[in-house]
């Protein structure tokens, strides 16, 4: 069922749409040498945008005080409106039966987008 799931999310659910903008991101964030950590996050925000279901997002153990600083950075200037994007998503695609699950999936990707640094992406067993 995941895949199917993903397959649908890839084509319909504008999963590809997704990880398009935020690989952007990444590669723009490696540009400015300052904000490779940002494109880090980005790329990882990219792969969990391509293939949502399956997965889930757990906090890293390891995260300190620098990635707390740094999200907090991320939240002002990209977090808040990326947040935004899903939930207005998450909305639209959950007035039909058949977009619930795609809805869902833009739901579980607002708490990565407002605060990436610190968390890693795993696979639910």
């Amino acid at each position: 069922m995941r895949t199917i799931l993903n397959v649908l999310w890839f084509i319909f659910g504008s999963g590809f749409l997704l990880a398009l903008a935020y690989a952007f991101a990444g590669v723009l964030c490696f540009i400015f040498i300052v904000t490779i950590p940002f494109g880090v996050a980005s790329f990882r925000l990219a792969r969990y945008a391509l293939w949502p279901f399956g997965y889930t997002i757990t906090e890293k153990p390891s995260a300190g005080v620098a990635s707390t600083i740094a999200n907090v950075v991320w939240l002002i200037i990209a977090g808040w409106w990326l947040a935004l994007t899903h939930i207005v998503t998450g909305i639209a695609q959950c007035l039909t039966i058949i977009g619930i699950p795609f809805g869902i999936a833009n739901f579980k990707l607002v708490p990565a987008a407002l605060w990436p640094l610190g968390r890693e992406i795993t696979a639910i067993p």
